[in-house]
């Protein structure tokens, strides 16, 4: 059979194209062709229109909204996460095929000349449609969070924490002098972080309803920025307005009215109806919770930190990027909006705890080789390479391989990491980059200490547990890879 896949993360980086390389591999080894596209952080290749009217069926491996999901109108489908794609893609071709085999034996003599497009797959739950309106938004932010925080602890690390006192560049400007780039860094910066809540209600929305909900959400998330709702509001605008729009849709209007009504009619009125509820009805109580919740983090400190940065850490392990890693990911990253000091150490301890479980794979399999099977000691090299990077899914291969052993040791280690970074202090403005964005931490190396000590915590708990039960010899390198 030919199929066509799409895979998509919330950050592009990672997942997208484990995913996409695990469906190529399984289609391979099961006899069938396939062609996918990555909708990832460098881009993506869209599929011709003659691969989707050839293929048999689609497989989407996303934990996005698909772009131009219109495209495979028509087409059996079968939809599932990328983490179970990574870890399932034998699986999930099966699945496509019997899908595929399953239209084929009940497709109509006359074929519907206005075929749906899979917009709201059967058997996807409100909750996981929930997660990938979210993640949607998270995607398109990180970019801007990245540029912004990195600009500004550029800007402090040039010019000082004083540099926010600057007058505008656009009024006094010194290109000789160190503080005068420090300042246009610092101004850059902030100026990219004006845009997270907007561009995060703005996707959100569009996840959900496509191109006419984005201009309500734009506007619902800068209303949550002027009423002081910050990135909760965000949440709530993008939420609103896509539910708005999307009831709007389902309004029938005569057919000389339908050609004005993405670009004009839905989002007048959805900007309107988002307006006015941001503004009048759900601004305040929100900006009253966002102060709460803002007043909640700085108060944090000593014992209560730690306990802070050890929840977090354990969830950003649980699951190696998925949806629970990713929920302690988008509470750090909102936070950065709020600009206290706790909440840059929250990011800092996130970044920290999410590069140690590849890099205690790493170390474990250099440590103990031959308690893991020649497939994870080929995975061990990259894996260097993506926890430095904050990559977490670089662990998959061996969470996958032996779950009840790896998922615990990791969880152990992450846990410890976050407690310790949050213990020391230590900040990060930037949400990405792992230690190759160090320079811009504050207290690196006490920093460096928390992680190396989360490394170690879980290499020792993995080696201990793949040890636990293993036969004294000849039992060979495939029992790891039998548990769980």
């Amino acid at each position: 059979m030919r199929f066509v896949a799409v895979t998509a993360c919330p950050t592009g980086i990672a997942h997208t194209y484990m995913a996409a390389e695990a469906l190529e591999q399984a289609a391979q080894a099961a006899g069938h062709q396939i062609q996918v596209e990555t909708q990832g952080s460098a881009g993506s290749t869209p599929l011709s229109i003659a691969d989707i009217r050839a293929a048999d069926a689609v497989i989407f491996a996303v934990d996005v909204g698909v772009q131009d999901r219109e495209r495979f109108a028509g087409k059996p489908f079968v939809e599932a996460t990328v983490k179970q794609a990574v870890s399932g893609s034998a699986g999930l071709i099966d699945r496509a095929k019997t899908a595929a085999e399953q239209q084929t034996s009940t497709e109509p003599a006359e074929p519907d000349p206005v075929p749906r497009p899979p917009a709201e797959p059967a058997g996807t739950g409100f909750g996981t449609r929930l997660r990938q309106w979210l993640m949607t938004g998270v995607s398109y932010v990180i970019p801007f969070v990245a540029a912004g925080g990195l600009l500004i602890a550029l800007s402090f690390a040039l010019g000082g924490y004083d540099i926010t006192e600057a007058p505008p560049v656009t009024e006094r400007f010194d290109a000789g002098s160190l503080a005068g780039w420090a300042a246009l860094a610092n101004q850059i910066g902030s100026i990219s972080f004006d845009f997270l809540v907007p561009v995060l209600a703005g996707f959100i929305a569009f996840a959900m309803a496509d191109r006419p909900a984005i201009a309500p959400g734009f506007v619902g998330g800068a209303i949550a920025v002027v009423v002081g709702a910050g990135f909760l509001g965000g949440l709530v605008a993008g939420f609103l307005a896509g539910a708005v729009v999307g009831a709007l849709r389902r309004i029938k209007v005569p057919h000389a009215l339908a050609g004005v009504m993405p670009v004009l009619v839905l989002p007048l009125l959805g900007s309107a109806v988002v307006g006015t509820l941001m503004f009048v009805v759900l601004g305040g109580p929100i900006a009253s919770v966002t102060v709460g919740l803002t007043d909640w983090l700085n108060s944090l400190a000593g014992v209560n930190a730690a306990l802070l940065g050890l929840v977090v850490g354990t969830m950003i392990a649980f699951d190696a990027g998925g949806p629970v890693n990713k929920a302690a990911y988008t509470f750090a990253v909102g936070g950065l909006s709020t600009g206290s000091e706790t909440a840059l150490e929250l990011m800092a301890a996130v970044m920290a705890a999410g590069m140690v479980p590849p890099l205690a794979l790493a170390l474990a399999v250099t440590v103990r080789a031959k308690l893991f099977s020649p497939s994870e000691q080929e995975s061990a090299r990259p894996a260097w390479l993506l926890g430095a990077s904050f990559i977490t899914e670089g662990v998959i291969p061996f969470a996958a391989a032996d779950p009840l052993r790896v998922l615990p040791s990791i969880m152990l280690g992450s846990a410890t990491t976050g407690a310790l970074s949050m213990a020391f202090g230590s900040t990060l403005r930037a949400p990405h980059g792992g230690l190759f964005v160090l320079p811009l931490v504050g207290g690196p190396l006490l920093y460096l200490l928390a992680i190396v000590i989360g490394m170690v915590v879980s290499a020792g708990a993995v080696i201990l547990a793949k040890q636990i039960g293993r036969a004294p010899s000849g039992a060979g390198v495939g029992t790891s890879a039998v548990a769980g």
